[in-house]
């Protein structure tokens, strides 16, 4: 069970929502300590970088008990936990058959990276044509891929796209990606922090970055369940763990190094993966102006895989609720 360790100074905070300027007050540590406590949270996400203002949160922030596990949005509809993390791309799946599932705050913005071998002819995106590419598929990470490759007039089919490997768990399996470009068994790969640092360290003078922050950027967004948000007590447990965040988001804009060995500890790679991804990611306390056209765009990508039509743009709106981001903000 992780609890809140009243020992730093949340700031003051501005934040956007829904094109609103909020300012929301500033709450020291005493506090926070002297507050009625807040109902326990069971949480679920998937454990990288991305979740450091969440891991953050649970431990310093939050006055009540956060149990923390692996998992995403079907960690919802399995009735596991209360509040989860995931990227877009993975809610726009499971809202197909689960649609009380809401988004109610991006938490990070991360910036996706491809690494490739100069050995393998790759200088540019178009290089990429007839090349290997590791990648997750179904993932966000798929879905990168191909928008970078359409961004220079190519599809998966101008690629060969590598099996995912399949090691004992998902951290062994993704850090045997650069393996298989070490080994001459793929040119390319498309993955998520941290793996591309640790492949770039692997590959040496021989590695290159492609990325285009235009083309996408991972919305790694907190949601709950509409029984959640209509139970008042559960509500409140919603409510106070987003003020949590909020504040988290704060201390690790303010200095976030102190932080980087809790996060270490939650999801399990080294605090120089952590530092080496940091400048790929963004914390923003809002939920991005442009989510609806982002839900958009990549609905169309999903639906493909799930051999369904596109939903509109209305029925997209109805998985965000902006009042618990508000509520938050007002307290």
């Amino acid at each position: 069970m992780k609890s809140l360790k009243s020992s730093l100074l949340p700031r003051a905070v501005v934040a956007l929502v829904a094109s609103v300027s909020l300012l929301a007050g500033c709450t020291d540590a005493q506090e926070v300590a002297e507050a009625e406590p807040l109902p326990d949270v069971r949480f679920c996400g998937g454990m990288w970088i991305e979740l450091s203002p969440v891991v953050v949160a649970a431990n310093e922030f939050y006055n009540g008990d956060v149990s923390i596990c692996t998992g995403g949005v079907r960690s919802l509809t399995s009735g596991e936990a209360d509040i989860v993390t995931n990227a877009e791309t993975q809610m726009l799946r499971e809202t197909v058959n689960n649609p009380d599932i809401r988004l109610i705050m991006t938490v990070t913005e991360s910036f996706y990276r491809l690494v490739a071998k100069r050995s393998s002819g790759i200088e540019t995106l178009a290089d990429l044509e007839g090349k290997r590419i590791v990648v997750p598929a179904g993932t966000s990470a798929g879905y990168y891929l191909e928008a970078m490759l359409q961004s220079v007039g190519l599809s998966d089919e101008d690629v060969t796209l590598v099996p995912f490997p399949r090691g004992p768990d998902l951290i062994t399996s993704m850090d045997m990606m650069s393996d298989l470009m070490v080994d001459g068994e793929a040119d390319a790969m498309s993955i998520w922090e941290p793996e591309p640092v640790d492949a770039i360290a692997d590959l040496g003078d021989d590695a290159i970055v492609l990325q285009d922050r235009s083309v996408y950027r991972e919305v790694f967004s907190l949601y709950t369940t509409v029984d959640q948000l209509n139970d008042p007590e559960r509500r409140k447990a919603v409510v106070g763990f987003v003020r949590a965040i909020i504040d988290a988001t704060n201390a690790l804009e303010e200095d976030p190094e102190p932080y980087w060995q809790m996060v270490s500890d939650q999801i399990g790679y080294p605090v120089s993966d952590i530092e080496g991804s940091w400048e790929e990611m963004e914390f923003p306390i809002h939920i991005v102006p442009d989510i609806l056209d982002v839900l958009e765009v990549e609905d169309r990508w999903v639906a493909r895989a799930q051999d369904r039509e596109p939903r509109s743009r209305e029925e997209l709106a109805q998985f965000i609720d902006y009042s618990v981001l508000e509520e938050a903000l007002a307290e």
